[in-house]
């Protein structure tokens, strides 16, 4: 196939896989200026899709980045409410939503984070509205990704910089499965497999399971609420839609009880937090809090995280992915979230998916409380897989159940 040809079942499988657009729904794409060619081709397969309209929300991360080192202090307390109303117009107006997601992973690191921390924290209470609907999916929501040339010679620092971007290209193109054949029908195949583990842990019906690495840098156990759900592969919305949110996706997941997770967890990739890097860090948890931190790398960035709501310094995710997968086999490390955790067994800091329980979509969050789900402002992948890492799982009845070994299922 050519780079032409790939490109555009990329964005059919986005199209027609990610959020199963239909016929007359209108479609938002969010998209850096530095991929601006992928989102026209995204915005062509949406139409010949039978969009109504294709609205096109472009960003530029330096100037976010000049506003972040110019900007009066006064410019990052409040967030435009003509943001918040455009929003809650395409969530009213049943809007499936893109965001190319190809952040920089060093563009903050001068900038002063609290001026960072008081903007995200700004920013995500006024688009609340926003972040609940995705996360009960009452919108069909996808991320994806593309290259940039900062974040292409990050990954190949070796190679020039177009070398480096057609090096990204080739390993997104393998990673979404459209390097060799119809996408649409291997992510079919791809989405059925994902659903045998699915099945597998909801079948079994876990209530804790015990993370350990052979160094003992990981020695954690997460105990699970009786009425999780697992899920991966996509998920549906409230109107019974099926939709993929994430290309590419190797997950399962559910949701920790927020107060039963003990011990301590050491990172395995750097973890990309909004234009800073923060690595070689480890987190201990008494009764689902993070009690203690190091960081080797983005300490204070990571201070600032966990500081930014009484949610953020517990858990809203857990999810497994098998070491001996395509993105994992790579061997690379992307720096952007949404590859990275699925080449890793991950864990979020924050708001668990209210999906993950019984009927949570239809509770309020006080109920989500009462049944073990954190809430916050805030949700974080952050990756901790590695070839040594074991998993057992102890059922409701008390059976015990290997579930990885050697960073891998053994089912």
């Amino acid at each position: 196939m050519t780079f032409e040809e790939k490109l555009q079942e990329y964005a059919k499988v986005a199209i027609k896989i990610g959020v199963r657009l239909r016929k007359g729904q209108k479609l938002q794409i969010s998209c850096p200026i530095e991929c601006v060619e992928f989102g026209r081709v995204l915005a062509k397969q949406g139409y010949d899709a039978g969009a109504s309209d294709v609205i096109m929300d472009f960003h530029d991360e330096v100037s976010n980045l000049i506003r972040y080192e110019n900007a009066p202090d006064s410019a990052f307390e409040t967030y435009p409410n003509y943001n918040v109303v455009k929003s809650n117009e395409l969530l009213d107006e049943d809007v499936a939503f893109i965001a190319i997601a190809a952040t920089n992973p060093e563009l903050l690191k001068s900038v002063d984070v609290k001026r960072i921390s008081t903007w995200n924290k700004v920013s995500s209470t006024a688009m609340s509205r926003r972040r609940n609907a995705l996360m009960k999916n009452e919108n069909k929501w996808l991320v994806v990704t593309a290259p940039t040339k900062v974040i292409a010679k990050k990954i190949f620092p070796n190679a020039t910089d177009d070398e480096a971007v057609k090096l990204q290209w080739d390993a997104i193109f393998k990673a979404v499965r459209v390097d060799n054949g119809d996408g649409v029908a291997n992510w079919e195949q791809h989405i059925q497999n994902l659903k045998k583990y699915v099945n597998f842990l909801n079948d079994n019906k876990f209530k804790t399971l015990h993370y350990t690495t052979k160094d003992g840098a990981t020695d954690l156990t997460i105990e699970l609420p009786k009425e999780h759900i697992w899920a991966g592969g996509g998920d549906t919305t409230t109107k019974d839609e099926y939709f993929c949110a994430n290309l590419p996706t190797e997950e399962v997941y559910t949701m920790p009880h927020k107060n039963k997770v003990n011990g301590i967890v050491k990172n395995s990739k750097p973890f990309n937090y909004n234009g800073n890097l923060i690595d070689g860090f480890t987190l201990t948890f008494k009764d689902g809090k993070i009690v203690d931190f190091t960081a080797d790398t983005g300490y204070d960035v990571l201070k600032e995280m966990l500081t930014m709501d009484d949610g953020a310094s517990y858990l809203g995710e857990v999810a497994l992915v098998p070491n001996d997968s395509p993105i994992s086999n790579s061997n690379l490390t992307y720096f952007n979230t949404l590859f990275d955790e699925n080449a890793s067994c991950h864990l979020a800091f924050g708001k668990a998916y209210p999906t993950n329980l019984i009927n949570g979509s239809s509770m309020t969050d006080k109920q989500l409380e009462e049944k073990g789900a954190n809430m916050s402002l805030i949700h974080e992948d952050f990756m901790i897989g590695s070839p040594d890492l074991d998993i057992l799982g102890t059922t409701y009845d008390g059976k015990e159940i290997q579930i990885f070994k050697n960073g891998n299922f053994t089912f």
